[in-house]
């Protein structure tokens, strides 16, 4: 693929890397008109190039029939890929990660659990030319599928296409309440106890689904929001309880949030992740430092 950042539509010269840029822009902004301001062209300039990429491709990208536009099924599938090129292209030609190339270790929340501190710190002493960066971000896969982290650790089923994950532990389930509420009084909770009330469920990063729950007993009502800190506020507030894995309770104290053990709740598996293909080289270090400190339990 080009990377060149001339003007203009594909004019049959094929796809460079501004098309992908373009793209990502109107995705982001919703607007041709704020994507063109963003990136410092005209607005014809950037609707050529949208219509040059999807002749290209042979589908439409975005819904021009609102006046807000829209990615299409097509487009939403194709951000996450022209993210992922688009990043690896900047990661390659950034000149101050040249001598330093970080690993980046992406997690939605609670990171590697009791084992974060022990992997960062071992890996440091090992590996002192490769710095560990590891990224939160409020995405179900840690935003690998993006192309913004070389691998992730992620709680429960994946079903992204084109990762390879390895199972590195399993942990407990723990319910989320009101640290002033009646069933913070209770030395463990179950399921049902939680069904009589909202759950809050982060539907964007989170692994809790109402799927949790035997189809005859689910909870009466829930509350939706976007990452841990929404999810941890609306829980302290009482407007409903929460289900996590129990790292949770360590990696993201509350104080108006209180943990109990979920007796009857499956555990949660904790898997490492990397996307199919050529990636860091450090990855397999990654991995082997990852099963060590598990096994010898730290």
């Amino acid at each position: 693929m080009s990377t060149g950042q001339g003007s203009g539509g594909g004019g049959g010269r094929g796809i460079e890397l501004r098309h992908l840029r373009a793209f990502l822009a109107i995705a982001e902004e919703g607007s041709v008109t704020r994507a063109a301001s963003r990136l410092r062209l005209t607005q014809p300039v950037v609707s050529r190039t949208l219509a040059a990429l999807e002749k290209h491709l042979g589908v439409r990208l975005v819904d021009r029939s609102t006046h807000h536009l829209a990615l299409t099924t097509e487009g939403v599938l194709f951000r996450d890929k022209a993210a992922a090129a688009v990043g690896a292209f900047d990661e390659a030609v950034d000149p101050g990660r040249l001598r330093h190339w970080p690993l980046r270790l992406g997690h939605a929340w609670s990171a590697f659990g009791p084992y974060t501190t022990p992997l960062l710190r071992t890996w440091q002493q090992r590996h002192p030319q490769t710095p560990l960066e590891l990224l939160r971000i409020d995405d179900r896969t840690a935003g690998l599928t993006r192309g913004e982290v070389d691998a992730a650790l992620l709680r429960g089923p994946v079903d992204a296409p084109g990762l390879v994950t390895e199972l590195l532990f399993t942990e407990d389930r723990v319910a989320a309440v009101a640290a002033d509420g009646p069933l913070a009084a209770r030395r463990s909770l179950s399921l049902a106890d939680l069904a009589g009330g909202a759950v809050v469920l982060n539907t964007v990063s989170g692994t809790t689904t109402l799927g949790l729950w035997p189809p005859h007993a689910r909870p009466v009502s829930t509350l939706t929001v976007a990452n841990t800190d929404d999810w941890l506020t609306a829980i302290a507030a009482g407007r409903g309880a929460g289900v996590s894995a129990a790292s949770t309770a360590d990696m993201h104290p509350h104080a108006g949030v209180a943990y109990r053990p979920l007796d009857d709740a499956p555990p949660l598996p904790v898997l490492l992740a990397r996307r199919d293909g050529p990636g860091h080289p450090a990855l397999p270090q990654l991995a082997a430092l990852a099963r060590e400190i598990v096994d010898r339990g730290e």
